[in-house]
């Protein structure tokens, strides 16, 4: 037990910063992307282009109907077969930021949906253009309603980032099976891992909560 503890105690900083260089950085960039494609989509496939409707809505259906896992594998060691070679970061951003930008989409167009459709007829009548309904008074409604599934879709990024190990990014659950093939310690490294994933969503999640009440002030 000692020695287990001493092991993790060593195995700390560099799974740490793993997480503050690697998992974190990689998070960010993942999701910013993630809320561009997720706004985009919301907004297609509440408009009246079926045809675009179709492919957004084809888009959604496969990166929620498939494994993340299986999706990165595609994005890294597939691709090449059909001449498209992407680096690891890249490979991971891009799959990430489609599988998140999916999942988010339908948050955001539910959130949409929920503003009665007076709202949209009030703010018309005023004279105001689709693009000002849209900025003015329906964007600060949809960010209050879908802040909540939206940092959950985050949260769950942080944690889908581990993934990223089995196309060789140096994450922290690549740093902890490096450790433990030379430690063999799976059980002290791996909880070290595990409590480390746990801190970071711990804190995010706090952010969150500070957050939805500064949303939700004035309503």
């Amino acid at each position: 037990m000692e020695h287990s503890l001493e092991v993790a105690m060593e195995a700390f900083w560099p799974v740490l910063r793993a997480g503050l260089t690697i998992t974190l950085p990689l998070s960010l960039i993942s999701f910013a992307i993630a809320l561009v494609i997720a706004i985009i989509t919301a907004l297609v496939k509440l408009s009246h282009f079926k045809l675009l409707r179709a492919i957004f809505s084809i888009y959604v259906w496969i990166f929620r109907g498939t494994p993340l896992l299986v999706q990165l594998f595609i994005a890294f060691y597939g691709l090449p077969y059909a001449g498209i070679e992407l680096d690891p970061w890249t490979a991971a951003i891009i799959t990430f930021a489609l599988n998140t930008g999916a999942y988010s989409s339908e948050s955001i167009r539910a959130s949409i949906l929920a503003i009665p459709k007076g709202q949209w007829e009030a703010a018309e009548s005023l004279g105001m253009s689709y693009g000002q309904v849209l900025l003015r008074v329906i964007a600060p409604q949809t960010f209050r309603i879908s802040l909540p599934p939206i940092t959950n879709d985050f949260i769950d990024l942080v944690k889908g980032t581990s993934l990223a190990a089995s196309i060789t990014i140096a994450e922290m659950t690549m740093i902890g099976q490096q450790i433990t093939a030379v430690t063999y310690e799976p059980l002290a490294i791996y909880s070290l891992v595990a409590l480390i994933y746990l801190a970071f969503c711990s804190i995010l999640t706090y952010f969150q909560s500070r957050l939805e009440k500064a949303a939700s002030k004035y309503v």
